[in-house]
């Protein structure tokens, strides 16, 4: 037997001993690695999903609001909301088949007005996506709406509360109350299922953040001479499901 040979053959136990152990090594390392893994990921999945939520709302507005999204349109971008500013919600059709934010944004404007009217806008899903809410730049800034143009005390229903309202003065609801606009008109048609639902959710809410009783949430029609949000609108199922 050569020196070579009875060199070898004394450091092949040795090297084998030492190849399983960083093999123990690597496999314990390994181990680790994907138990820290399993553990961390999700947190920082859920982290990162709420973030993208909260900071990348779905294009023309918030969607899905009845099924708790995360995603509220009551915390207005730019401005703080004013405790005791918003008394009343009334709610509009657009009384066109079709529109989004942009289309009724240029129509009140060739209307004299400065921009859009309504504090938030629901879509049917001709031009607006179906259900999505578009939060309109009278509510993130807090700015009074443009959306009651005449009404009277006689045409008002009851439970409106006079002392702090005045049914004869416009301007007092478009400064005090929330104008929601239904893309559709419910004259010729039913709004969509989703719309509903949308609509009653986002009402709900507004309800809950700013104390508004069931008694002042309006139908257009219930304060001016108008036919908003129109015949098909389900008034008493939708009164049904806001808070009273």
């Amino acid at each position: 037997m050569t020196i070579a040979a009875t060199t070898n053959s004394i450091r092949s136990p040795r090297r084998r001993m030492i190849i399983w152990a960083c093999f123990l090594g690597s496999m314990t390392a390994v181990t680790g690695a994907l138990l820290l893994g399993d553990s961390g990921a999700p947190t920082e999945f859920m982290a990162a999903r709420t973030t993208l939520l909260a900071t990348t709302p779905p294009a023309g507005g918030v969607a899905g609001l009845s099924q708790d999204s995360g995603l509220s349109p009551i915390a207005p971008r730019d401005a703080a909301v004013v405790l005791g500013q918003w008394t009343g919600i009334v709610i509009h059709h657009s009384s066109t088949p079709a529109g989004d934010d942009v289309t009724l944004d240029r129509d009140h404007i060739a209307a004299g007005l400065s921009g859009l009217g309504y504090h938030f806008v629901i879509g049917n899903g001709q031009g607006l996506a179906d259900g999505v809410v578009h939060v309109g730049y009278r509510w993130n800034r807090q700015l009074p709406g443009a959306h009651v143009a005449s009404a009277s005390p006689a045409e008002v229903r009851t439970g409106i509360s006079k002392a702090s309202l005045s049914a004869s003065d416009a301007n007092l609801f478009n400064r005090h109350t929330i104008g929601i606009c239904l893309v559709g008109n419910g004259n010729r048609r039913a709004f969509t299922d989703r719309q509903l639902r949308e609509l009653i959710a986002l009402v709900r809410e507004l309800q809950a953040r700013l104390g508004i009783p069931g008694s002042a949430v309006y139908l257009h029609s219930d304060i001016s001479k108008v036919e908003s949000p129109g015949k098909h609108f389900p008034a008493a199922e939708f009164e049904a499901q806001i808070r009273r």
